[in-house]
C-alpha cells in the first residue's frame, strides 16, 4: 500500500484536488473530519479542548462552535504567552495522527494494492510527513485564496484577508511546504488543468505503489 499525505495552505483547493484522486480509485479522508469527530461530546479530546478554552466555545446544546474555537485559538494571546493556536495543537494533532495510522492500517489490511491519500493542512507542521511514502502539496496565488475564503465563510475581501493572514502565521508558506514535496498541483487554473495534474500523479503513484 502506498500512504500520501495530501496538503497546502489555506483554501488553496486541498479538498477539491482530494475527490479528483478519489474519483480515480484513492482512499481519502480528511483530517478536518477526523478532529471534527475527536470534538463530539464523550471524546476525550472534547474534554481537553473545553478545559483548556472553557465552555465560551461551546454552543448553547453544548457541541464545540468551530468558529468561536477559532476566534479563542487565533486570537492574540496575553503578553509573553505563546499563540493558543499552538495550544489547540497539542491536544488535536496527537489524537488526529494516531487516527489517521488506525485508517490508513485498516486499509492496508484490507486492501495491499490500495493508495490511502490523508488530505490535511499541516502535515509538515505537525511533524507528520514522515509518515506518508509520499507528499502532495496543493498551491493556488494569493488573491485566489482570498477569494475562496471570503466565499466560503460569507466575509469581505478585507475581513477575508484579516482572517487568512491570521490563519497563514500558524502555516508554512507554500514555498515552504513545496520543498518538502514530492508532487505540486498547482490549482491556480481552470479545474480541468487541476484535473490533469491530479490524473498525471495519480498514474505515478499507481506505478510507484510497492503493494
Amino acid at each position: 500500500m502506498l500512504k500520501v499525505g495530501l496538503t497546502g495552505g489555506i483554501a488553496s483547493g486541498k479538498s477539491v484536488a482530494g475527490e479528483m484522486f478519489a474519483a480515480l480509485g484513492a482512499h481519502l479522508i480528511q483530517a478536518d473530519q477526523i478532529s471534527h469527530q475527536l470534538m463530539q461530546p464523550g471524546e476525550p479530546v472534547y474534554d481537553e479542548v473545553v478545559a483548556h478554552f472553557g465552555r465560551a466555545v461551546l454552543d448553547p446544546d453544548g457541541n464545540v462552535n468551530r468558529g468561536k474555537l477559532a476566534e479563542a485559538a487565533f486570537g492574540k494571546p496575553p503578553s509573553g504567552s505563546p499563540p493558543r493556536i499552538e495550544e489547540l495543537n497539542r491536544i488535536v494533532h496527537p489524537a488526529v495522527i494516531r487516527r489517521q495510522e488506525e485508517w490508513m492500517d485498516q486499509i492496508g489490511r484490507l486492501n495491499p494494492r490500495a493508495i490511502a491519500i490523508v488530505e490535511a493542512a499541516l502535515i509538515i507542521e505537525a511533524g507528520a510527513a514522515g509518515r506518508f511514502d509520499r507528499l502532495i502539496v496543493v498551491t493556488c496565488r494569493d488573491e485566489q485564496r482570498l477569494k475562496r475564503f471570503a466565499a466560503r465563510h460569507n466575509l469581505s475581501l478585507e475581513a477575508a484577508r484579516q482572517e487568512v493572514t491570521r490563519r497563514m502565521a500558524a502555516q508554512l508558506s507554500d514555498q515552504e511546504k513545496i520543498k518538502a514535496a514530492d508532487y505540486v498541483i498547482d490549482n491556480a487554473g481552470s479545474l480541468d488543468g487541476t484535473r490533469q495534474q491530479v490524473d498525471e500523479v495519480w498514474q505515478r503513484l499507481q506505478a510507484q505503489n510497492p503493494g
